[in-house]
């Protein structure tokens, strides 16, 4: 008759962990080999910096040079233009006519999605065009709720000297006129390398 191997319990489970143990290193080695940790100062991020900006966004909605262009027309005539899409490559200028330097494009689109207000959802890279931040760009996603006097909407990336860019903006309307153009002020506050 054979005689049974009797171990203690404990080193059963000390056993049974070893075999296990071993046969996941090696699965997680696999799976997570593509990530490493890397030193911020290798990517030049040494010192963070908050840059303000005050730009002004023209929207043009009207005439054959539109910078505005509505792609999706608002649900059952709501007064607040609930539904509707417009498609934007608006002028960032240093002043509020439209004939000032322009120094960017605010490039995106912004939705209407009040049914009781009028509030949008703005979605919008800032992208440079002029001087030390030429190519650069910052994107802002965020609720316009557009009847309050200031509105805040969070810069949540960028790209560019703008790489880890967070921070916010504050918008608030310049001028609005009757055919639905308009010029907003946007204060922009960008912590970034």
């Amino acid at each position: 008759m054979a005689k049974a191997l009797l171990i203690s319990p404990s080193y059963f489970i000390f056993f049974i962990f070893l075999i296990f143990s071993s046969a996941t290193v090696s699965i997680f080695g696999e799976e997570y080999s593509y990530v490493k940790s890397i030193n911020p100062k290798k990517m030049n991020m040494l010192k963070e910096k908050v840059t303000h900006f005050q730009l002004y966004w023209q929207d043009v909605v009207s005439g054959s040079n539109a910078t505005s262009v509505t792609v999706l027309d608002a649900v059952n005539n709501s007064s607040t233009l609930f539904g509707s899409v417009n498609i934007i490559d608006n002028s960032l200028t240093v002043g509020p006519n439209l004939s000032s330097k322009t120094v960017g494009k605010s490039q995106g689109l912004y939705v209407s999605t009040g049914l009781e207000e009028t509030s949008l959802l703005m979605v919008m890279n800032f992208a440079f065009t002029d001087g030390k931040y030429n190519g650069s760009t910052f994107t802002v996603v965020g609720r316009n709720n557009v009847n309050a006097k200031v509105r805040e909407m969070p810069i949540i990336g960028g790209s560019g000297l703008f790489r880890f860019a967070r921070g916010y903006v504050l918008a608030s309307t310049y001028s609005f006129s009757d055919n639905g153009d308009g010029t907003i002020e946007y204060n922009c506050y960008v912590i970034h390398y």
